[in-house]
């Protein structure tokens, strides 16, 4: 029986048996910026510590994950936040060396740097007006976001939940969630716009009944008209049919992708936080380059394949990303930020150079990890790959940089 691409989609990926509930988890069947690098999770940490900053380092920082797969983004960051915290200081409780890795540079007040309170001393015999402050690691909570069970393995640091918790201060990461939101599917046929059906187990399509007054209206505003001159040069779909000899008589349609679960996906998401920052990063297009019949697609086992929705496989479509980011800025009121991830990680320090050649005569291991860490920033950063991704940051409460504020 054929149902909504929405609905096939939910059962596909979050019913009891389904790709992101069952199994070992996503990371066995494509590669994300999670994945490629910990320079990746290093600069979001950066980021983690400047919103730290603007609210005034709180005493509960909440670092939330949502779409988590098996943690894996908040056990490096976990690491990452334990190992600098390590570095900065020495068993005698005083500051020693840097944490940084040579590919980010330090800076003051950054997690590489961080200074114990016992380093924070009064001027001559004067007591102390200074409030000493508890370092970041001891203030983060963090809390992954999953439909799938708790792993046994997952550190008892890292809170587990199925819903966004309410009252985040602090910040609100979505690694390439929205793209797996479900959504809906639509034709353009000779009377106007209908949802695509599909069968969840062969994956073919019909066409069904046409799309309610509130996905027309979304169509409306952000998905070029199928009258566009920019379809000009381009074929029509094929392989859609009528469910019936007498409802029409076209061999292909203009498809298009109905972003709105994803747009309202987000802003509840953003609706979450008290004051701090939400960050989507993924994989998306904007309304003058939105791709002709749309981006639907399957993963499985590292290639990618039709998209089936029968639970085997990812299914999944790029994201709408101006119309997310749109949704969000209503909710927070505030202007957002919206850049590709390589400009985003270059503006955090990771800018996949090379190490000075003068490095390998001083420290030669140093230069050989820092080569190799330049080498994994240069796959996160390549525009035709995950550096072609796009960051969209959501300020709720704080401050902004104008530089990259719309």
């Amino acid at each position: 029986m054929s149902i909504r691409w929405r609905d096939a989609m939910s059962r596909a990926l979050y019913g009891p048996n389904g790709f992101f509930v069952a199994g070992t988890g996503p990371a066995d069947h494509f590669r994300t910026s999670v994945h490629a690098s910990p320079a990746f999770a290093t600069a979001l940490l950066r980021l983690i510590s400047q919103v730290d900053s603007a609210l005034g380092h709180p005493s509960r920082l909440d670092v939330v994950d949502v779409g988590a797969g098996r943690g894996e983004l908040l056990r490096t960051l976990l690491s990452t936040l334990e190992d600098a915290a390590g570095l900065a200081v020495g068993v005698s409780g005083e500051p020693t060396r840097s944490g940084r890795s040579g590919l980010i540079p330090a800076r003051a007040g950054s997690p590489e740097t961080l200074t114990p309170a016992a380093s924070a001393r009064p001027l001559g015999d004067e007591p102390s007006l200074v409030t000493e402050r508890p370092s970041l690691a001891e203030r983060v909570r963090f809390t992954a976001v999953e439909y799938a069970s708790r792993p046994q393995d997952l550190p008892e640091e890292i809170n587990w939940v199925s819903e966004i918790p309410a009252e985040i201060n602090g910040v609100l990461l979505a690694t390439e969630w929205l793209d797996n939101v479900p959504l809906d599917v639509a034709a353009h046929t000779a009377d106007g716009w209908r949802y695509v059906l599909v069968d969840p187990e062969s994956g073919a399509e019909e066409i069904g009944e046409r799309v309610s007054p509130a996905d027309l209206d979304w169509l409306s505003k952000w998905w070029p008209s199928p009258t566009s001159p920019r379809y000009a040069d381009h074929d029509v779909t094929s392989g859609v049919t009528w469910p019936d000899a007498t409802s029409g008589s076209e061999s292909g349609f203009r498809r298009a992708e109905i972003g709105r679960t994803r747009d309202e996906a987000w802003a509840n998401a953003v609706r979450q936080i008290s004051r701090g920052l939400a960050v989507a990063v993924d994989y998306g297009h904007l309304s003058g380059d939105r791709p002709v019949d749309g981006t639907l697609t399957g993963y499985r086992g590292g290639r990618q394949v039709p998209p089936v929705p029968d639970g085997s496989s990812d299914v999944t479509a790029h994201v709408a990303m101006d119309s997310v980011a749109s949704a969000g800025s209503e909710v927070a009121r505030c202007a957002y930020s919206l850049v590709l991830q390589r400009e985003a990680l270059r503006a955090l320090g990771a800018d996949g150079g090379r190490p000075p050649l003068s490095l390998a005569g001083t420290d030669p291991a140093g230069y050989v990890r820092a080569l190799a860490a330049a080498s994994a920033v240069a796959e996160l950063t390549d525009p035709v790959g995950l550096g072609g991704h796009w960051w969209l940051r959501q300020p709720v409460g704080i401050p902004h940089e104008p530089a990259v504020a719309r």
